[in-house]
Protein backbone atom coordinates (compact mmCIF):
# COMPACT_ATOMS: atom_id res chain seq x y z
CA UNK A 1 0.00 0.00 0.00
CA UNK A 2 1.29 3.62 -0.84
CA UNK A 3 1.01 6.12 0.95
CA UNK A 4 -2.03 8.26 1.58
CA UNK A 5 -2.83 11.42 -0.52
CA UNK A 6 -4.63 14.14 0.98
CA UNK A 7 -6.27 17.18 -1.59
CA UNK A 8 -8.87 19.46 -1.50
CA UNK A 9 -11.16 20.66 -4.30
CA UNK A 10 -13.68 23.07 -3.29
CA UNK A 11 -15.16 22.73 0.40
CA UNK A 12 -14.42 19.29 0.06
CA UNK A 13 -11.61 17.08 1.38
CA UNK A 14 -10.38 13.49 -0.45
CA UNK A 15 -8.34 10.80 0.56
CA UNK A 16 -7.03 8.23 -1.95
CA UNK A 17 -5.08 5.56 -0.21
CA UNK A 18 -3.60 4.02 -3.47
CA UNK A 19 -4.56 3.67 -7.54
CA UNK A 20 -6.88 0.16 -6.46
CA UNK A 21 -8.51 2.00 -3.65
CA UNK A 22 -11.90 4.26 -3.95
CA UNK A 23 -11.71 7.90 -3.32
CA UNK A 24 -13.63 8.67 0.36
CA UNK A 25 -14.61 11.61 0.19
CA UNK A 26 -16.22 13.79 3.38
CA UNK A 27 -17.07 16.71 3.55
CA UNK A 28 -16.06 19.65 5.77
CA UNK A 29 -18.24 21.03 8.46
CA UNK A 30 -17.86 24.61 9.20
CA UNK A 31 -17.35 24.90 13.30
CA UNK A 32 -20.50 26.68 14.73
CA UNK A 33 -19.88 29.13 17.70
CA UNK A 34 -22.40 28.27 20.49
CA UNK A 35 -23.03 31.31 22.99
CA UNK A 36 -23.95 29.45 25.91
CA UNK A 37 -25.62 31.43 28.73
CA UNK A 38 -26.38 30.10 32.11
CA UNK A 39 -28.91 31.79 34.92
CA UNK A 40 -27.48 32.66 37.99
CA UNK A 41 -29.26 29.83 40.24
CA UNK A 42 -27.21 27.21 37.65
CA UNK A 43 -24.26 29.01 37.89
CA UNK A 44 -23.34 27.48 41.11
CA UNK A 45 -23.74 24.54 40.08
CA UNK A 46 -24.91 21.35 42.49
CA UNK A 47 -23.09 18.67 43.98
CA UNK A 48 -23.31 15.40 43.76
CA UNK A 49 -21.55 12.21 44.87
CA UNK A 50 -24.19 9.56 43.66
CA UNK A 51 -25.29 8.84 40.13
CA UNK A 52 -28.23 6.65 38.96
CA UNK A 53 -28.65 5.85 35.27
CA UNK A 54 -32.04 4.63 33.74
CA UNK A 55 -33.54 4.12 30.44
CA UNK A 56 -36.26 3.91 28.06
CA UNK A 57 -35.78 3.39 24.42
CA UNK A 58 -36.01 6.96 23.41
CA UNK A 59 -34.39 7.99 26.05
CA UNK A 60 -31.18 8.12 28.76
CA UNK A 61 -31.89 9.55 32.51
CA UNK A 62 -29.49 10.76 34.56
CA UNK A 63 -29.98 11.41 38.41
CA UNK A 64 -27.65 12.93 40.17
CA UNK A 65 -28.16 12.87 43.96
CA UNK A 66 -26.52 13.72 46.92
CA UNK A 67 -26.05 11.43 49.74
CA UNK A 68 -24.90 12.08 53.27
CA UNK A 69 -22.52 9.66 55.18
CA UNK A 70 -25.01 9.43 58.09
CA UNK A 71 -28.40 9.10 56.19
CA UNK A 72 -29.62 6.09 54.57
CA UNK A 73 -31.48 8.21 51.74
CA UNK A 74 -30.22 10.33 49.48
CA UNK A 75 -31.53 13.32 47.58
CA UNK A 76 -31.60 14.09 43.55
CA UNK A 77 -30.13 17.38 43.23
CA UNK A 78 -30.68 17.41 39.50
CA UNK A 79 -31.91 15.27 36.32
CA UNK A 80 -30.66 14.91 33.07
CA UNK A 81 -32.69 13.40 29.83
CA UNK A 82 -31.01 12.75 26.77
CA UNK A 83 -31.11 10.81 23.75
CA UNK A 84 -29.49 7.69 23.49
CA UNK A 85 -27.26 9.19 21.00
CA UNK A 86 -26.39 11.80 23.27
CA UNK A 87 -26.01 10.18 26.06
CA UNK A 88 -23.36 8.41 24.25
CA UNK A 89 -21.58 11.27 22.82
CA UNK A 90 -21.79 13.06 26.42
CA UNK A 91 -20.20 9.57 28.12
CA UNK A 92 -17.38 9.42 25.50
CA UNK A 93 -16.58 13.18 26.01
CA UNK A 94 -16.51 12.74 30.05
CA UNK A 95 -14.14 9.69 29.30
CA UNK A 96 -12.23 12.07 27.06
CA UNK A 97 -12.08 14.63 30.09
CA UNK A 98 -11.32 12.32 32.14
CA UNK A 99 -7.91 10.96 30.00
CA UNK A 100 -7.05 15.19 29.85
CA UNK A 101 -7.47 15.54 33.89
CA UNK A 102 -5.32 12.60 34.34
CA UNK A 103 -2.55 13.53 31.56
CA UNK A 104 -2.19 17.17 33.82
CA UNK A 105 -3.33 16.29 37.30
CA UNK A 106 -2.01 12.31 37.43
CA UNK A 107 -4.25 9.25 38.10
CA UNK A 108 -7.63 8.82 39.80
CA UNK A 109 -7.82 6.06 42.05
CA UNK A 110 -11.51 5.29 42.77
CA UNK A 111 -12.27 4.47 46.15
CA UNK A 112 -13.72 1.63 47.09
CA UNK A 113 -16.62 2.58 49.79
CA UNK A 114 -18.21 0.34 51.89
CA UNK A 115 -22.08 -0.44 51.23
CA UNK A 116 -24.40 1.35 52.85
CA UNK A 117 -26.64 -1.41 53.88
CA UNK A 118 -30.03 -0.28 52.36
Amino acid sequence: MSDVERFQKGSHSYVKWDKKSKEVRKVDREEKKIQIEIEPREERGAYANLAMISHTKEEVIFDFAFIQPQKPSARVVSRVVMSPAHAKRFVAAAADNIKKYENTFGDIYPVKEAKIGF
